[in-house]
């Protein structure tokens, strides 16, 4: 196999990042490796401590593994020297429970969680959840509403003088204006609302780290204005102290995407003209003339065209995006700041962004600085190999001891035995917050360091019996593929590597991932390992040798990919794959399934009611499932998440996947509640409760050609009454599988039924 680049090295990148083990250690060091990181008083005391230096808030159970943000940011403050106390879930109905570890020395770091306060607690339908995985038992109600912003507060009161610094997926994701479904309006930044001195978005490691020793240093919080992935208030644009502007405004309503509209969406058009222009085999041009600029700029105009009229110095150029009361009243300007923010997040050419929020001498300017650099594999490895205790605090165990029933924490049963090989993805799928929040510059860790955490969980977590039930990340087969050139790399705007197709310039070389499986499957004590995260499978088909790896020693009966949809519509404003790909890994899937001697399925998901579906496109990927035999226990409905593309489109009724103006592109929007429970329900044809619905629908669509008894129909004529009873002789004949799966694995709760000869239904 040929030998792939190490990708993620910060040198790639216009400004070189301080490695995160540079730094010297704060003087706290001195107390050595807590077990686990102190949760009271007594904890602190057994430690020898005083005081802690920070104090971590978090909307979820401690549990000190490096899939939990408050653990992998906790044990990295602890390396630095710090110590770092946690609260985690408190009562925050007043601040008491906020005080019970004493003043921190340097500032409070607050995070709702690992998921949006809103989403952990709502469903797609705005109801409340009956659970929390990330709560002990599964209960829900552990946390508020916008958890970030209560828990600041309450931090404020406790102790108003410690600076506070916001973090976490939800901080991430409403760090600028940003809609809201879940009250139907466009809110403020998070930072604005929380009064926050600081927000850290993205993966926080390099951050924290540099504003912990900066802190340490008696440096105040309002001169740290210069950290990438972080944002800040401030009154206005600096000013040298001989009056010239220190910094170049660009209005981002003259920004403009280059090249034509294209019949097929080609996101932000920036491919062949942008390599031409930003390096690899597309150099600049040379005849390129270079204006400089005036010593006192009013706001510049930015073009992506290939011939700017003007050059501007990145490290000084910040974008003004329309002002929260301007995208508050009006959609299409919310559009246009959401493009010209995803625009904006690679961090090897992104500009910092400002936005107004209020008027007159109250207003103020949210600041965000470009996103982080990267960790480098070398960084990854360090951040992952710390002194992890790999299971939940030993107070949320029983009299003896233990993590189960009623103190069981869902989300570590989930991954207890899994492995995060890396992070990030280039996917750019717009329903996910994945790119908003870890980029899309894949970081990955070394096979060895891998090999180590399968060692270490092998050696050391209870209930371990030889099965890895992951090797993955937010996408399984990412692992070290990137651009095959650094310079084209940095210069990339395109929100996706893989849609509408996949770049001529990204590696696909899966070699790396192969060796890992087989090393990782050769260890003592280690029976199967199982791909549990959500495969790319345009991906895996550039590379047979990996689809022929996977399916012959890493599927258990079942495995899960994500095609979403069927049809073009959807799809092109998902920038995801047509079906067509589906079916080409489907038949290289059971190629190798046969050629292994193994009975396994596909199991797809889809999405419902994403915006671009029409009520046909819903009806001809429910036609598709019956044609396919597969049956959907649960569905997923698309969820406007803060930030995201998809979300954008679902406010504005624009494609911010295009030039935004008053005549762009309008995007078929599902919102009422009637046309919502109609996609569902296309998504669940095989439920008898669904039918009555489904025949109404098809009749006005003049698709009554579909309800009828034979199989060529979707759905029958005849319909349950209410003691079960039927009203034709037609029986049911699906036949339940057994509890296990055909690799003899247990499967999950009531997980598939299967028609006589057919495929599984889906479990969702």
């Amino acid at each position: 196999m040929s030998a792939t680049p190490v990708f993620a090295d910060v040198s790639l990148f216009p400004r070189d990042a301080k490695p995160l083990t540079s730094y010297r250690p704060f003087w706290a060091k001195r107390f050595g490796v807590a077990k686990f990181l102190p949760m009271s008083r007594a904890e602190m005391e057994s430690l020898g401590w005083d005081s802690c230096d920070i104090i971590i808030v978090c909307g979820d159970a401690y549990v000190d593994h490096p899939s939990f943000g408050m653990a992998v940011i906790g044990r990295t403050l602890e390396q630095q020297g710090f110590r770092v106390g946690l609260i985690c879930q408190p009562d925050w109905n007043s601040a008491e429970a906020f005080k019970q570890l004493g003043k921190p020395n340097l500032f409070w770091g607050v995070s709702a969680g690992n998921m949006d306060s809103m989403i952990n607690r709502y469903t797609a339908d705005r109801k409340i959840r009956s659970d929390d995985a990330y709560t002990p038992g599964g209960l829900g109600g552990k946390r508020p509403d916008r958890a970030a912003l209560v828990y600041a507060q309450r931090c404020k009161e406790a102790f108003p003088e410690v600076p506070l610094v916001l973090g976490g997926i939800e901080a991430s994701l409403r760090r600028i204006a940003h809609y809201d479904y879940w009250s139907d309006k466009v809110r403020r930044s998070v930072l604005v609302d929380a009064k926050a001195d600081l927000l850290l978005y993205g993966n926080a490691e390099r951050a924290i780290i540099e504003i912990a020793h900066r802190l340490a240093k008696r440096e105040p919080i309002e001169t740290i204005t210069d950290i990438r992935g972080t944002a800040f208030v401030r009154k206005a644009t600096p000013y040298l102290a001989s009056g010239d502007a220190q910094w170049t405004e660009i209005d981002s309503t003259d920004i403009d995407t280059p090249g034509r509209i294209e019949q097929v969406v080609n996101p932000y058009m920036m491919s062949a003209d942008l390599a031409r222009e930003q390096g690899g085999e597309c150099v600049k041009d040379a005849n390129q003339a270079a204006i400089s600029l005036p010593p006192a700029p009013a706001t510049i105009p930015l073009t992506f065209h290939r011939n700017p009229l003007v050059k501007l110095k990145r490290d000084t150029s910040v974008i003004r995006l329309p002002s929260y009361e301007a995208v508050a009243k009006d959609p299409v300007l919310y559009a246009h700041a959401n493009r010209v923010l995803h625009l904006e997040t690679n961090p090897g050419n992104a500009r910092a962004l400002v936005q107004r929020h209020g008027d007159g001498i109250t207003s103020k300017d949210v600041w965000i600085n470009p996103p982080p650099i990267p960790l480098s594999t070398p960084e990854m490895d360090h951040v992952f190999d710390l002194p992890y205790a790999r299971s939940p605090h030993p107070s949320y165990a029983d009299s003896q001891g233990s993590h189960d029933g009623d103190t069981k924490i869902p989300a570590w049963e989930m991954i207890r035995f899994s492995v995060n090989i890396m992070r990030g993805c280039f996917g750019g799928c717009t329903f996910c917050s994945i790119t908003e929040h870890e980029g899309r510059i894949i970081q990955s860790r070394s096979e060895d360091s891998v090999i180590r955490e399968i060692e270490a969980m092998r050696d050391t977590v209870k209930g371990f019996t030889g099965v890895v039930s992951d090797l993955g990340g937010p996408t399984a087969n990412m692992y070290r593929i990137g651009c095959k050139s650094p310079e084209i790399e940095a210069a990339c705007r395109k929100p996706s590597c893989v849609y509408p197709g996949i770049c001529s310039n990204l590696n696909t070389d899966h070699s790396s991932l192969i060796k890992m499986y087989r090393r990782a499957r050769e260890l003592k004590g280690v029976k199967k390992i199982l791909i549990g995260s959500g495969l790319r499978y345009d991906l895996a088909v550039k590379s047979p040798e990996y689809v022929k790896e996977l399916v012959t020693h890493h599927v258990g009966g079942y495995l899960k990919i994500a095609p979403e949809h069927t049809e073009d519509g959807p799809l092109s404003k998902m920038m995801k794959p047509g079906i067509g790909s589906y079916d080409k890994f489907k038949q290289m899937f059971e190629k190798y399934s046969a050629e292994a001697g193994k009975k396994q399925y596909l199991i797809p998901y889809f999405i419902a009611a994403h915006p671009g579906t029409r009520d046909e496109d819903m009806m001809n990927l429910a036609v598709w499932l019956k044609k396919n035999g597969f049956r959907a226990d649960q569905v997923q409905t698309f969820y406007p998440s803060p930030m995201a593309t998809a979300t954008a489109m679902y406010h504005s009724n624009r494609n911010p996947l295009r030039k935004i103006t008053r005549d762009s592109e309008t995007v078929e929007i599902v919102k009422g509640e009637r046309q919502r429970r109609l996609h569902k329900a296309f998504l669940r044809y095989h439920d008898a409760n669904n039918w009555p619905l489904l025949r109404d629908a098809l009749k006005s669509m003049g698709r009554a050609d579909l309800i009828g008894n034979g199989k060529q129909h979707l759905i029958p004529t005849w319909q349950p009454v209410t003691d079960g009873t039927y009203t034709s002789a037609r029986k049911k004949n699906s036949t339940p599988l057994s509890s296990k799966s055909s690799s003899g694995q247990p499967t999950k709760g009531k997980l598939l039924t299967q028609h006589t000869g057919l495929p599984p239904r889906v479990k969702k």
